[in-house]
């Protein structure tokens, strides 16, 4: 094949452009050669050294030897002529066969694929194909069009084929185009996904179309702006109240008991307030307002009340002159308790209450 120009197309510039393959990043060559990055490949692919050939566009070695054994037959004698020539002929009938070397290179490259886009300028090719909208959109009406990511569910080759990731309802979908369902699944790892999100934190996962390509820049109002960095606005945004589809009847809702009911809504479930979720935060918070620590039980769990609210309620139900020294000034033997306890049936004789207190500041009923 041969680009428009009149050079002469790579290998991999022609895989990358058939059809199916549009997910597929082109690997540099620099990345190829290097024998560190290609380090357990060679006992998973058959026809490794051909298939690498292949792919480097790398004339095979063959042809060389094969201008040495010309140059060396002319000082042979007829015996060796005929052992040399057999030796070809058992040399050609190896499994050499251009389809197999071709299957093999695809197979080498895919697995190579898989650990390039996690390298930095791999996953930098990724990020600008993810920016156009090279991958598709999440077919989830929540997600309000929210672009995806290819994934594989198993970094294993022949076991599923590629899916497609979405960041805002954190949820696999099969790609709707069918020429994508012979792509293997493990060409593109279980890795990718999430480090993608972790090193482009910045992109807007609420934002779709030409908006998509803008980045999400910190309000400057001193709030929390990330949990564990990953942008507030980021985490899940198809997901919570409102984004889970309620069947209902003639507007009435169908209740989770019924046969026909909706099942499991608490998988796409998101606390009101997301920053519920940063735990460290506030832990450390707690432990600040009580300045006693944390206490650790035999188990390493960690029991401190992350809110207080316990504490808070315990000090509403406290009221002044509940501690010990007013039970003891409320002695049923003091005056102040005999003055306490005829105030209060004065009070019921006049109300018409018929409730009376004994000598120990008792109510019984007459």
């Amino acid at each position: 094949m041969s680009t428009s120009s009149g050079t002469p197309e790579t290998w991999i510039a022609s895989f990358c452009s058939l059809l199916g393959h549009e997910y597929f990043a082109e690997v540099s060559e620099e990345f190829i050669e290097d024998d560190f990055n290609l380090t357990g490949l060679q006992s998973q692919v058959q026809l490794y050294k051909e298939a690498l050939e292949m792919i480097l566009d790398v004339d095979p070695e063959d042809d060389d030897d094969d201008e040495d054994e010309e140059e060396d037959e002319e000082n042979e004698t007829g015996e060796e002529r005929m052992r040399h020539a057999g030796e070809r002929r058992d040399h050609s009938r190896m499994p050499s066969d251009l389809s197999m070397i071709e299957g093999s290179a695809e197979m080498l490259y895919g697995l190579i694929h898989q650990r390039f886009i996690c390298s930095r300028v791999g996953i930098q090719q990724m990020s600008e194909k993810y920016e156009l909208s090279h991958f598709g959109v999440c077919p989830r009406t929540y997600c309000n069009l929210a672009r995806t990511l290819p994934i594989g569910l198993s970094d294993i080759p022949g076991e599923d084929t590629v899916k497609l990731f979405c960041p805002s309802c954190l949820d696999v979908y099969v790609p709707p185009n069918s020429r994508f369902q012979t792509v293997d699944g493990a060409f593109f790892g279980r890795t990718f996904g999430a480090l993608f999100l972790l090193m482009f934190p910045e992109y807007d996962l609420t934002k779709n179309g030409v908006e998509a390509l803008t980045t999400i820049t910190p309000n400057g109002q001193g709030g929390l702006q990330s949990i564990n960095g990953v942008f507030v606005r980021n985490m899940a945004p198809g997901l919570g109240r409102g984004k889970i589809f309620e069947p209902k009847i003639y507007g009435f809702r169908v209740s989770e008991r019924a046969k026909s009911g909706p099942r499991m809504q608490w998988l796409r479930g998101k606390p009101d307030n997301i920053t519920e979720l940063d735990e460290t935060r506030r832990f450390h918070a707690a432990k600040r307002r009580s300045g006693t620590g944390s206490d650790v039980d035999e188990d390493g769990d960690i029991d401190q009340e992350l809110d207080g609210s316990e504490s808070r309620s315990e000090h509403r139900r406290r009221t002044p002159g509940s501690g010990r020294g007013s039970q003891q000034s409320l002695d049923p033997g003091s005056e102040a308790a005999a003055s306490m306890t005829s105030d209060k049936q004065h009070w019921n004789h006049q109300s018409g209450n018929a409730m009376t207190i004994d000598a120990k500041g008792v109510d019984s009923e007459l």
